[in-house]
């Protein structure tokens, strides 16, 4: 018989050996107690929700409900949840597993107040999720800058180092004041920001600064090619601070994404980034749990930039 019950801190070894034999690991994505916490415990947006299915005594399931807010351009906040580290262990699958775990976090969620489930599956969970009520918002690509000239070689084993992607950083602090949101955005307070960008027990960030605003960074290997992730930018931000990202990397290009709303999506491309045409790197759903004062299922309507998208 399969339990469906809230996680106690003692589960976290057997939930990372079920996260590790469903989803894997790669170099960046280590499935360390470390991640887990930084994740599910240390967000400023609070505790997650967590539950695990067990099994003759073992976690053969998890499901997590990652706490976050969303503001829109009045102040109104919503709280929501980030569908996330989902998994049943491979041995167990076909059980209705992921269904109990995910209607069970649901309706606790819901008792709980929270306004909006939002997350981006992947291929193999995205069917399930609609099945269970939630709706498709819209496909996420990614927009690049390529540059011209040689690339040094990388090892595909190895965690990516910001110093074989970058020829020259800043310090990320003092952070640029943040625009004001014109669509449902995460709100970036100084907690915030330190907890995303400095936090993270894998991933390094760092700054490319032009003026007044600040454009974060950090360092990945797509498909064997060396790639400069423009996480975010702040402040002042204008089409210099685009190319000025550009002229210090030495990947063979630099990815970014801004939703169609964002005002960074127009300056990045009069700064001669453009969209690959037909690449979807991600979808974005969704499920309100109650009446909201703005249309989710309008990707218009997400004010978004790719630091919202990846945790890692």
């Amino acid at each position: 018989m399969i339990a469906i019950r809230p996680a106690r801190p003692d589960d976290l070894p057997q939930i990372l050996d079920v996260l590790r034999a469903a989803l894997g690991e790669t170099p960046l994505l280590r499935r360390t107690p470390a991640l887990w916490n930084w994740k599910h415990l240390e967000n400023p947006f609070g505790t997650s929700l967590v539950l695990v299915a067990e099994h003759a005594e073992r976690v053969v399931g998890v499901r997590a409900f990652m706490r976050w807010e969303l503001e829109l351009p009045d102040g109104q906040v919503l709280r929501c949840v980030r569908a996330v580290d989902t998994a049943t262990h491979p041995d167990h699958l076909r059980r209705g597993i992921f269904r109990r775990l995910t209607e069970t976090a649901v309706e606790m969620a819901q008792t709980e107040g929270v306004d909006l489930i939002f997350n981006t599956p992947n291929a193999t969970s995205g069917a399930g999720y609609l099945k269970m009520g939630w709706r498709r918002v819209g496909d996420l690509g990614v927009i690049v800058r390529p540059r011209v000239g040689p690339v040094a070689p990388i090892e595909p084993d190895d965690l990516p180092r910001l110093t074989d992607h970058v020829a020259a950083t800043d310090p990320l602090e003092p952070y640029p004041t943040p625009r004001a949101a014109v669509a449902l955005r995460t709100p970036r307070r100084e907690e915030y920001l330190r907890w995303r960008f400095e936090r993270h027990p894998t991933a390094r960030y760092a700054a490319v600064r032009r003026g007044g605003g600040a454009g974060i960074v950090r360092a990945n290997v797509r498909r064997g090619r060396r790639e400069l992730v423009l996480s975010e930018v702040l402040g002042d931000v204008d089409p210099g601070l685009f190319r000025e990202v550009a002229r210090r990397s030495t990947s063979r290009y630099v990815a970014t994404w801004f939703s169609p709303s964002a005002p960074e999506r127009r300056l990045a491309r009069r700064a001669l980034y453009a969209s690959v045409p037909g690449l979807r790197t991600l979808t974005l759903v969704a499920r309100p749990l109650r009446t909201l004062p703005v249309d989710v299922f309008d990707l218009g309507n997400w004010d978004l930039s790719v630091s919202d998208l990846e945790l890692l």
